[in-house]
């Protein structure tokens, strides 16, 4: 799982990003993509006012890919409407099921 780094200034807006995103989940796993390992970083930029989130999917040929990112998109801007939100999506490291968290092998009965 990623680790978030909570001791720099915009520690308590990001831990409150990391939270949000725990509602969005995975249609085919049904556990949320922050334990789903599918999240890699959280950047925050208060001059811009944007919120940037790498992650990645199961799969590149993910059939709920766009409605995941969607989701990342509406949940932060809903959330934090002075923001506006940018999701990266990347393939690199590529996701695997070593990417999820104790808490989401803990759902899935792993």
């Amino acid at each position: 799982m990623t680790q978030f780094d909570n001791t720099e200034k915009q520690a308590l807006m990001k831990t409150e990003i990391i939270e949000m995103l725990h509602l969005i989940i995975d249609p085919e796993l049904q556990i949320n993509i922050i334990d789903m390992g599918l999240v890699y970083s959280v950047d925050l930029n208060e001059e811009e006012k944007k919120i940037a989130i790498e992650m990645t999917l199961s799969s590149p040929n993910c059939p709920m890919g766009a409605s995941i990112v969607g989701a990342v998109e509406n949940c932060m801007e809903h959330n934090f409407s002075k923001y506006t939100a940018v999701v990266n999506l990347v393939w690199q490291p590529a996701w695997s099921y070593e990417c999820i968290s104790e808490e989401g092998k803990r759902l899935l009965g792993m």
